[in-house]
């Protein structure tokens, strides 16, 4: 999909700031409304654009986050070998503390968790992660420093 410059500059201005007028975009980039109007009508109608949402701020964060990642082991049917993984993606998927859930692979799968202590975070981890039947490894990766995406988090968390 092919984006302009301007097309561009209007997307990092709506990223920064989704509440941001048609008046404000138009007079920080120096066009006409029309034209800053138009092009936000086609990159809605191009599917550029899905939705506006809003991120959570801080106080509505977990302070405390880990990457973790499950190997499943394969069972001796293979046949379910996908439907155990999408099992636990489900199971994993249905708990407020867990933000986010993707396969990779045949048999494994990753989490983004998230509460407020590093003991809460463990708990949470030792009473539903390890709990899980038939996994082979159990890697838990705490984040303590994120450099890009932070604010992803308060994207994630549910209300």
């Amino acid at each position: 999909m092919q984006l302009d410059d301007l097309d561009r500059a209007i997307l990092r201005l709506l990223k920064k700031d989704a509440r941001l007028t048609i008046s404000e975009i138009a007079e920080e980039l120096g066009r006409p409304e029309s034209t800053v109007h138009f092009r936000i009508k086609k990159l809605i109608e191009r599917g550029v654009i899905d939705h506006y949402t809003i991120l959570l701020g801080e106080g509505l964060r977990p302070k405390k986050t880990a990457l973790v990642i499950l190997q499943v082991e394969t069972p001796i049917i293979e046949d379910f070998l996908e439907r155990y993984v999408n099992h636990i993606m489900r199971t994993l998927s249905m708990l407020s503390n867990v933000l986010f859930v993707a396969k990779s692979g045949k048999d494994t799968v990753i989490a983004l968790l998230g509460e407020e202590t590093e003991e809460k975070l463990n708990a949470f981890i030792d009473e539903n992660i390890r709990t899980l039947p038939t996994l082979k490894s159990i890697n838990v990766y705490p984040l303590d420093d994120v450099k890009k995406g932070e604010e992803l988090v308060g994207f994630l968390v549910e209300v």
